[in-house]
Order: C-alpha cells, then sequence, then structure tokens
C-alpha cells in the first residue's frame, strides 16, 4: 500500500511532517511540488484568457466546494 507524508527539502535533507509506521529500510518516491501554487497553463491546453474564463463560469459552485463539509470528499482523492 502507499503512503504518502508531506515534508519539507532543506539543507540537502528532507524533513517529514510525520512519522511513518512503515519498516525500515522501505523504498520512497520523492516529488518535488512546486512553492508558488502557479499553474502551468500552456501544459493544461488553455490560455490565460481561457482560464479566467472557465473560473468566472466555475464561481457559482465555489461557495459549496469551499464549504467544511465537503472535506469529507477530500479524503477520495
Amino acid at each position: 500500500m502507499l503512503k504518502s507524508i508531506e515534508g519539507i527539502y532543506q539543507n540537502g535533507k528532507i524533513e517529514l511532517l510525520e512519522t511513518p509506521d512503515l519498516l525500515e529500510g522501505a523504498k520512497v518516491i520523492v516529488t518535488f511540488v512546486p512553492t508558488d501554487n502557479s499553474i502551468d497553463l500552456s501544459s493544461r491546453g488553455i490560455n490565460p484568457e481561457q482560464a479566467a474564463n472557465l473560473r468566472a463560469r466555475l464561481q457559482c459552485f465555489a461557495e459549496d466546494w469551499e464549504h467544511p463539509d465537503m472535506d469529507a470528499y477530500d479524503a477520495f482523492l
């Protein structure tokens, strides 16, 4: 079973934010996540104008998406 644990890369080392309950010596895969929260629109096949239009059209759902009860669906991602 795969397990993801958030961490921070500093000074050439990865510091995990929690202690995994895995066997010592388990193999890992490290994925570096951009910290600027930017999205490469061109890799998704849209330009900034199309993204702005999409954001405007989906704005009516924002209140529902951001409701605390919706956090339950995050477990399925």
